[in-house]
Parts: C-alpha cells; structure tokens; sequence
C-alpha cells in the first residue's frame, strides 16, 4: 500500500479523535480537566488504562524481545500484577480518603510543602521522560516506513503529532480521554488479534505445530532460574511489582484517570480488573513475538527488536491489515502521550503554582494558566523527542525501564517511608536526600 494512502487513514483516525474530544469537552472547566468531576465510568477507565499501560512500546518492543530472550518479559508482568493489588489494597484506600487531586499532596500531609514539591517534580521529571521516550518510538516507526518516503522531515512528524494531541487535550482534559482512550485501546488490540491471526494464516503450521517450534527454539520460555543472571525469576517479579508501585500508583497521569472514579470500591474493581486483563494481553504480545521470529526469515526480513514487527506487516501482510497495524500503532501511542501532557499540566498548575489554592485568580485567569502551562510542554515533549532521535537506542523498552529506575525510585521511597513509618523528617533536606539516591545508583 502507498504511503500517502495510508497517511490518510491516519489522518481519518485523528478526525475521529477530534469529535470524540468535541463533545465530550463541551461544558468543560478546570475541575473536568483535573480529575474528570469525579464522575468516569469505573469500567471505562480500567479499559482505557490498558492502552496507557501498554503503550506503542509494548505494542513494538515486547514482540521484539521474544527472539531474544523468549517469553521471560512474563515474569515483570506476574510483578506488574502483585503491584497492581498494592495500588488497589495500600495507595488507593490513602488516596480516597485524604480526597487528593493531586497524589503528591500526601506528602505534603505526612512530611511538608518541600516533601510535596520534591514528589511533584520527581514525577514530572520521569512522566515527560518516559512519556516522550514511548513517542518517539511510534513516531520513528511512522516516520520510517511511511513518511520518509513522502519527504516528510522527522521534526515536522512529531510537531504535527503533538499539534493534533493539544486539539482534542485542550478543553477536556481527564474527562476527554477517559473516553479517547477506550477507542484507542479498542483499536489496539483489534489490531494486535488480526495481527496474530494473519500471521497464523500465513504460516503452513496447525498452532500445535507452531507451540512445539516455538518450544523447540526456546521461544516459549518464561521463568529464567540462573540466580547470576539479570533475567532471573525472583529478580524479574520483585522488580516489576515495583515498578508498577511506582510507575502507576505514585504517578499522577495513571492515579488521575483512578481517582476521577466516584467511589473507593468501583475504583478498586478498576484496579484489580486492569491487573487480570493485562496478563492476557501481554501474553498475546509475546506469542505474536513468537509467531513473527519464526514467520520473518521465511520471507526474508532480518530486522529484529523494535523493527521486526513493522517490518513483516508493512513488508509483507495484506494492505488492509497494514492499515489496521497503522492505527493500532497511533492507537498505543496516543493514550501515554495524551494522559502525560493532561497529566504533567495537572501537576504543575496544582502541585508547583497551587491554582486550586490562589484566591487572586478568577476562573478564566486559572483556566489561561492551564492552557499557557498545556502549551510549554507540547514544546518540552517535541524538544526531548529530538533529542531520543539524536540518542538512536535500539530498544526503547530497555531505557524506558533504565530511567523509570533512576527517576521513580526517590518517589518509592518517599511513600514508602510515609506510610511504613510514623517518623517525622526534617522537611527541608529531602530533596537532596531525594536527589542523592539516584545519584549514588549511578555511580
């Protein structure tokens, strides 16, 4: 299929957005913006953050990783599910009953206003890091095997991109993309079980065949018991159950959506019902992974990581299903990028310039700053794209996990000690000791 054909389903599939965000966002103020009037749909939003938990990442770089190291990616995703129940038995209990807008005002209540500042930029930092990090994968993908062709420099991609999110972000904020998330996760795994279907299809193998020549090329393996090796078992589970402590339940963008939620308990079955669907739908990545490592040197593709996906079905599968992979594609990409914007303006109008507590502005005055601040980072996130195309690295899941490391460890560390403990700090030294902790890790 010609690459300007395929653009303009892209471009169709904004047009959707934008309707979707038109009414939606009608009778928007800055409290839909925030937290959604506290009134999202519990199931609306479990399925929307499977999207924004997945990411065009997942969708590209967990298929890639099969051919490497197997289905071993399984064992962070058993982690992923035990930090899921903490989220929803620990964090969110705290959450609800202090009634936040913003998480980080728990540190505020348990240590001081330093404690709080230190939380909210810890989390802005990592959100605009990791959040343009799973851009500019999708973004390269797009750009290389559709717009290279058309002449369409990189810059001007991800400029347009980023354009179309502040359109339907804008207004409507959380109360918007509660709804835009459940389409595009809907588009995602539509694409996600055609593509595995196709592939099937393609392949002159019954699926009893396929298991035992992925078994037979230790494609299928999970559990890694070299207690020396980084892929060991217990390491792989312990770390993602912390990850997704902290990468979910102490980050603003993913408890934003939670507590835009009315009740406790229906956010509660939001939490619990998004940790069971993911281990299905990750388990479907890595078979896919499996199905292309042994579909791609059948036809001749050598790609391998992030590339060996688009590479088959651009390459080598059906127009249609080519455009259903485009859109699925945007699909992963939009839900991380449009809650982290929303998100990372939320934060800092609430958390760093304290509008909801500023008695000298008016509601049109709070509602410019908001927009001034939403506009700043759609420059900050096309500035950091640039510069991951400048960096080039091979996988994209692998430095994402690198950073999420460094840079939400101080925020684990900071609620754990809060709500573990009933010792009191010296406010004022926190954030060196904050800052301190990822330095030492470096080094």
């Amino acid at each position: 299929m010609s690459p300007l054909l395929l653009f303009s389903f892209v471009i169709g599939y904004f047009l959707l957005l934008l309707v979707v965000a038109y009414f939606t966002s009608k009778n928007s103020n800055n409290d839909s913006f925030f937290i959604g009037n506290r009134s999202s749909n519990w199931m609306l939003v479990a399925f929307g953050m499977i999207g924004t938990s997945l990411s065009g990442v997942t969708f590209v770089s967990v298929p890639g990783t099969v051919g490497a190291v197997g289905f071993q990616y399984f064992q962070v995703v058993i982690g992923y599910f035990l930090g899921y129940l903490v989220i929803a038995f620990v964090l969110l209990p705290i959450y609800y009953k202090l009634n936040l807008t913003s998480i980080y005002l728990y540190l505020q209540k348990r240590f001081g206003p330093v404690s709080y500042k230190t939380g909210a930029l810890f989390f802005i930092v990592s959100r605009a890091l990791g959040a343009t990090a799973r851009m500019f994968l999708v973004i390269n993908i797009l750009q290389i095997f559709i717009l290279n062709n058309m002449g369409v420099p990189f810059w001007a991609t991800a400029l347009v991109i980023l354009l179309l999110i502040l359109l339907y972000t804008f207004e409507g904020g959380v109360k918007t993309i509660v709804y835009t998330d459940t389409l595009q996760t809907t588009f995602m795994l539509l694409g996600l079980i055609i593509c595995i279907i196709t592939v099937v299809g393609k392949m002159d193998m019954g699926l009893g065949e396929i298991f035992a020549s992925m078994k037979e090329n230790k494609l299928s393996q999970i559990f890694n018991t070299d207690v020396k090796a980084s892929g060991y078992f217990v390491k792989q589970i312990l770390g993602g159950m912390f990850i997704t402590i902290a990468m979910t339940g102490l980050d603003q963008e993913m408890m934003q959506k939670n507590i835009s939620v009315k009740t406790l308990a229906d956010s509660q079955k939001n939490i619990v019902t998004l940790s069971i669907i993911m281990l299905g739908v990750v388990l479907l990545f890595l078979y896919l992974g499996g199905l292309l490592t042994l579909y791609a040197p059948t036809v001749g593709v050598l790609e391998t990581g992030d590339k060996i996906f688009p590479a088959v079905v651009l390459g080598h599968l059906p127009a249609m299903v080519q455009v259903i992979f485009v859109i699925a594609l945007i699909s992963a990409l939009f839900p991380s990028a449009d809650g982290a914007i929303t998100a990372l303006t939320s934060s800092v109008c609430i958390d760093l310039l304290g509008i909801n507590r500023r008695s000298d502005l008016n509601e049109l005055q709070k509602t410019q700053l908001r927009h001034r601040v939403h506009l700043g980072f759609a420059a900050l996130f096309l500035l950091l794209i640039m510069g991951f195309k400048w960096a080039d690295n091979p996988s994209m899941i692998g430095l994402i996990l690198k950073l999420a490391g460094y840079t939400y460890g101080p925020l684990l560390g900071l609620f754990a000690f809060g709500i573990l403990t009933k010792r009191v700090v010296r406010d004022r030294f926190v954030p060196y000791i904050a800052l301190a902790a990822p330095v030492i890790c470096f080094f």
